[in-house]
């Protein structure tokens, strides 16, 4: 169909303007229509915004129409929701996709119970599970709609994932591992005993830890490939790269991505040799693997700011002297490496490794991203359009568009001009079309 030619007289811009406008009519009179064949106890939500950033671009007078969960359309200019709609006026708002957090342990959780400490406390799996809704709600309240969580014990985050998706906790969605694979020849991080359903020490022991994994119903593989974790800043590595090896083919070969865990560059280097989808954490990685990283398409998960939660709690977390100078000294060398990783090309995705009080915090890692160089879009892509990619679901989340989950945060400033808008300044939060946070 041949593009019709504006009358004589007529600006071009006018004509656009007016196309736009019979455009957006259009799309309103068409849901209506669809409404209508649905019933009527059928109801769809419009949702208003000052701007939307929808992933890739800026919408003036945006509104977003939500249809069971998904978005239906996305409207700019102001125009005038559907008829009977139910309509969210976040119209004093800069709106954004829901952001997700590709490291988190949402089954951490410490009540800060007098005399006791986070690795402490001793509980039944279930109380476990239903005290982390702690952790869940504060994970959505900081604008996050989607998690990657990366290693739990008697597979609470699997339990916690089923009970958000059938609706019986309020959460972030969450993609889970199950038990992390950890070496008896390593420091296994977190507490609990030395072997555990993860625990391997052969290539074909890894195979069988990772199938057992996903037999439980795991969503992604996790594997600790050096020492390091809490307090501890140690590099060294654990498993072998024909460990790591044989834990990538496994996990691809049934359809699971895996992320591997590396405080230092060694484990770091034969992480993404073996083929990792993700690095987590790793410093002072040297050139030729960045080069291989930006080759592969490996991402990079630094997660900078969990160690400097961990100097905040030291006190409070009873660590060892001296452990605030090897933390800070370890957050230099992370940003140092992460600035030589975006130079290199290296793709990102925000990770907080949120742990206990931490959640809340989640998207403090994007300020650090900004401090490397990136701009505040770039930083909230690695928590968007990258992450949802890092989880093979950005079909589903990452974007404000047409088709996807209508998880969809309101803030108030412009967050592609100042990133601490996105990180303080969230006042509403929206996951799979439900509104779960009211402007204030």
């Amino acid at each position: 169909m041949e593009r019709p030619e504006p009358a004589p007289g007529v600006r071009e811009s006018q004509w656009r303007d007016s196309i736009e406008i019979m455009r957006n009519q259009l799309t309103v009179a068409l849901l209506l229509f669809a409404c209508a064949l649905d019933g009527e106890d059928h109801k769809i939500t419009a949702v208003r915004f000052a701007k939307l950033w929808d992933g890739e671009k800026v919408v003036d007078g945006a509104l977003v129409v939500i249809d069971r969960g998904r978005i239906r359309s996305v409207l700019g200019g102001n125009p005038q929701p559907p008829a009977g709609a139910e309509v969210v006026d976040w119209s004093r708002y800069y709106g954004l996709p829901g952001l997700i957090d590709v490291h988190t342990h949402m089954t951490y959780y410490w009540d800060r119970a007098p005399g006791t400490l986070p690795r402490g406390q001793a509980r039944m799996p279930a109380v476990t599970v239903f005290l982390a809704q702690e952790n869940a709600k504060k994970t959505l309240q900081a604008g996050v709609t989607s998690v990657r969580d990366l290693g739990s014990t008697d597979y609470t985050d699997i339990a916690m994932r089923d009970l958000i998706n059938l609706g019986a906790m309020t959460g972030p969605r969450m993609f889970v591992c199950g038990y992390g694979l950890s070496t008896t020849r390593g420091f296994r991080p977190g507490a609990g005993p030395v072997s555990s359903p993860g625990t391997a020490d052969s290539p074909d022991e890894v195979m069988q830890a990772v199938r057992r994994q996903i037999a439980a119903g795991a969503d992604v593989i996790k594997m600790y490939g050096s020492i390091g974790g809490f307090e501890n800043v140690g590099t060294q590595q654990t498993f072998t790269y024909e460990e790591m090896k044989a834990a990538v083919e496994v996990s691809h070969t049934m359809g699971k991505r895996i992320a591997i865990h590396s405080y230092g560059p060694e484990g770091a280097r034969d992480a993404v040799r073996a083929g990792a989808d993700s690095l987590e954490h790793a410093v002072d990685i040297d050139d030729a693997t960045l080069a291989e990283m930006a080759r592969r398409g490996t991402y990079y998960v630094p997660t900078i700011d969990h160690n400097r939660y961990y100097a905040d709690a030291a006190a409070e977390f009873q660590f060892r002297p001296g452990s605030i100078q090897g933390l800070n000294a370890y957050i230099a060398r992370n940003l140092e490496t992460a600035r030589r990783a975006f130079k290199a090309g290296v793709k990102f995705a925000m990770g907080s490794d949120a742990v206990y009080t931490m959640f809340g915090q989640n998207t403090r890692e994007l300020a650090w991203f900004v401090k490397i160089g990136m701009t505040p879009e770039q930083a909230l892509k690695t928590a968007t359009t990258n992450a949802a990619d890092l989880l093979g679901a950005k079909q589903d989340l990452g974007w404000a568009t047409t088709g996807h989950y209508a998880d969809l945060v309101a803030v108030d400033g412009d967050p592609l001009a100042d990133i601490q808008v996105a990180i303080d300044k969230v006042r509403g939060v929206i996951k799979g079309g439900a509104v779960l946070k009211l402007s204030q």
